[in-house]
């Protein structure tokens, strides 16, 4: 990758700062070419980091302030509070222009929030989505709204299959992504009335992928759609439930491999599979929850990443920029909202 951008971060994010923080940003420059960055927080801690990576500090300026976000802040008491944090700060260079993207560790809900009452949604979106790839049988499937978002009407669902398919267009290359509901069943006449509304809507309009129709809980990882979506409080459920059922299998293998000398054994023999299985389903190549609809680019990086999970969510933000994503989903909802079925399915709710 090769392009002029400017990225910032809240250095001060996460659980760890600018010691996890501004090496992922070294590690990333490697692969970003020529890129910028501005590290918003403790000028002294960060310019700590900088000076172990010459190559970075010579791309790099550091934007001071004390304030931090804390995990534990309310979004409201963020907002109130956090004008000169950190996570502000960055959010609002990207507004004014002075960067392409903010990536933050930090607390999502203050994060959400701060984002979009600075950024605004896109024209024509109602409500931002949080997004993120999981690893499947098939390759990868991007699913949203992760949590920002508990109650959804056919609307907002039908705006979230546009991001969603819009986003595995320009980034993943995938010409045509399949885009499927999140649902109890795969009948038509299952789910709720929001639910069937949405579907009603995709089934006649068209949009930037080919929708699939109804899916099930087991169809994320099987990968049968492009793009999973739901609202925020079922995706959310699924994607801690999915979280929880990995770090069980993880447990149940690595108890079933010390069981026994001749499990023990097994393990040298099948050392080899089991490197390759866990590096399929490492979390740190999935890392970086996208605020997709926002009128600006912003990426989640999980509080608790590692050097490689958060390069990996500073690679997925530059992926965004590069692919002008924001302008191409503006373009997409304009086409979207000109068709008279896509006008009359919402006014008559569908």
């Amino acid at each position: 990758m090769s392009l002029h951008q400017t990225i910032a971060l809240d250095a001060m994010g996460g659980d760890f700062g600018p010691p996890v923080i501004v090496p992922a940003a070294a590690l990333a420059l490697k692969d970003m070419g020529e890129t910028r960055f501005l590290f918003f927080g403790d000028e002294r801690q960060i310019k700590l980091e900088l000076d172990r990576h010459q190559s970075l500090r010579s791309v790099s300026e550091i934007i001071h302030t004390d304030k931090k976000i804390n995990s534990e802040d309310k979004p409201s008491a963020a907002l109130r509070a956090g004008k000169d944090s950190s996570m502000r700060l960055a959010i609002e260079s990207v507004k004014d222009g002075t960067a392409d993207a903010v990536i933050s560790a930090g607390n999502t809900g203050a994060l959400m929030a701060m984002s979009k009452l600075v950024l605004k949604c896109l024209p024509g979106i109602n409500r931002p989505a949080i997004a993120s790839s999981f690893p499947t049988l098939r390759g990868q499937t991007l699913m949203l709204d992760l949590g920002a978002n508990l109650a959804c009407d056919e609307e907002v669902l039908t705006q979230f299959a546009l991001l969603g398919a819009v986003y595995v267009r320009v980034v993943k290359g995938i010409a045509n992504p399949s885009v499927g509901l999140l649902n109890v069943g795969t009948e038509d006449m299952k789910g709720h009335e929001e639910l069937r509304a949405a579907s009603a809507i995709l089934s006649s309009v068209e949009f930037p992928g080919r929708y699939h129709g109804f899916i099930e809980g087991d169809d994320i990882t099987k990968g049968t759609v492009d793009v999973v979506v739901t609202d925020g409080f079922t995706g959310n459920i699924a994607l801690k439930t999915a979280e929880g059922v990995g770090k069980l299998t993880s447990e149940f293998l690595r108890e079933g491999f010390k069981s026994s000398p001749l499990a023990m054994i097994g393990y040298l023999f099948a050392h080899g599979a089991m490197k390759r299985v866990k590096e399929r389903v490492d979390p740190r190549k999935y890392n970086g929850g996208m605020f997709l609809g926002l009128n600006g680019i912003c990426v989640k990086s999980h509080g608790g990443s590692d050097i490689e999970g958060t390069e990996n969510a500073i690679i997925v933000a530059a992926d965004l920029v590069r692919n002008g994503y924001n302008k191409r989903v503006a373009h997409e909802v304009e086409q979207l909202m000109s068709q008279e079925s896509f006008f009359s399915s919402v006014v008559n709710g569908a």
